[in-house]
């Protein structure tokens, strides 16, 4: 029997905070609408994979580890709605709904690593007959993939909060926070294991254009878990920078290749170049799955762009003359170089990435 709370107990009890993106209750999926944060706390319901696979494209939930949570729940929504279908028919529609939600968000490799989790559950169960036991063990999974998520979170946090000053400035860029993920966060979770623990710690929080997650989301969980941070824009970060008030940056990342090259929120690679200007330490905080050894460089990696409107206009109002042309990419690549550490569950990856991720 599956504890559907589980999640939730876990980071009450082991992380000392309540933020959570989603829940799961009576066979229906919960998403908090990160699209009206910080003014409403909004939970939508979903019951079918088709409305999961819109909810990630719409943005209703984001950060590369939520969006591969999401899509592991999304497939236990299919199996539901296809349980009581024949095993041959019950798999090829299932299947089809795996391949609708991995078009959801290319760039984020969580997305595909979620869904071939799923799916190895028939690889590991060839012998299984009854769509009914298929349906409890991909539930199981997806749980599994839930929790994990959480432990890795707080095991990141464990390692990568020694690396944080002891007092002074971290900036961070976008929301690698419990929204970004299961709960508790990457970058954040660093930021929040180090506050724990006694460090005193000033967060600064890049807005960052076009979606504004730093702003509408950081802030929020950072205010609501009682973490002193402070907002400025994202051109803000080299002037911060050279007036000391940063001791140290870190961020997230929706996939890492395999020389350690990483893609994440556009703006990133500026705060990077920022970093070395200074001579600021530049982390990245990220759970092993984000991590694909299958992707050489960051040459390799898909970059999104979405449409103009998000940066023409600002909550419904034009911002900017008609006609004008927009180029929309969500993400940009760092190059490895900038890159002082990779901080994992597992610990951390220092230079040379290549030879480190391969082990």
């Amino acid at each position: 029997m599956i504890d559907h709370t589980r999640p939730e107990i876990m980071l009450r009890e082991r992380g000392n905070s309540a933020v959570i993106p989603m829940r799961w209750k009576h066979n229906a999926l919960y998403l908090l609408d990160q699209r009206i944060l910080p003014h409403d706390e909004v939970w939508l319901e979903y019951r079918s994979p088709a409305e999961v696979a819109t909810a990630i494209t719409d943005m209703v939930v984001r950060g590369a580890p939520a969006i591969g949570i999401t899509a592991a729940l999304g497939m236990v929504l299919s199996a539901f709605s296809h349980r009581d279908l024949p095993m041959r028919h019950f798999q090829k529609k299932w299947r089809e709904d795996a391949t609708e939600i991995l078009r959801a968000r290319p760039t984020a490799v969580n997305l595909l690593w979620a869904v071939n989790r799923m799916k190895a559950v028939f690889s590991e169960n060839p012998g299984c007959t009854d769509t009914g036991e298929l349906v409890s063990l991909l539930e199981k999974r997806a749980f599994s993939i839930w929790t994990s998520d959480i432990e890795a979170n707080l095991l990141i946090g464990k390692h990568g909060g020694k690396m944080m000053p002891d007092r002074g400035g971290v900036l961070t860029h976008c929301n690698a926070g419990a929204l970004a993920t299961g709960g508790y966060g990457t970058a954040l979770g660093v930021i929040r294991s180090a506050v724990f623990n006694g460090k005193r710690i000033k967060v600064y929080a890049d807005e960052t254009r076009p979606w504004f997650q730093g702003a509408r989301l950081t802030a929020w969980e950072l205010l609501k878990d009682g973490i002193n941070v402070t907002l400025a824009v994202d051109s803000a970060s080299g002037f911060l920078m050279s007036r000391g008030l940063v001791q140290a940056a870190i961020v997230g990342s929706d996939r890492i290749a395999a020389n350690g090259d990483v893609a994440n929120k556009i703006g990133t690679y500026n705060l990077a170049l920022a970093a070395r200007a200074h001579d600021i330490p530049f982390y990245v905080a990220a759970p092993i799955s984000t991590i694909d050894p299958d992707t050489a460089s960051g040459k390799e990696i898909p970059v999104e762009e979405r449409q103009g409107e998000e940066i023409t206009c600002v909550a419904g109002t034009s911002i900017a003359p008609a006609g004008v042309e927009v180029t929309n990419p969500v993400f940009d690549v760092t190059p490895y170089d900038l890159v002082t550490a990779i901080i994992t569950e597992k610990g951390i990856v220092s230079p040379p990435f290549t030879s480190e991720i391969h082990k």
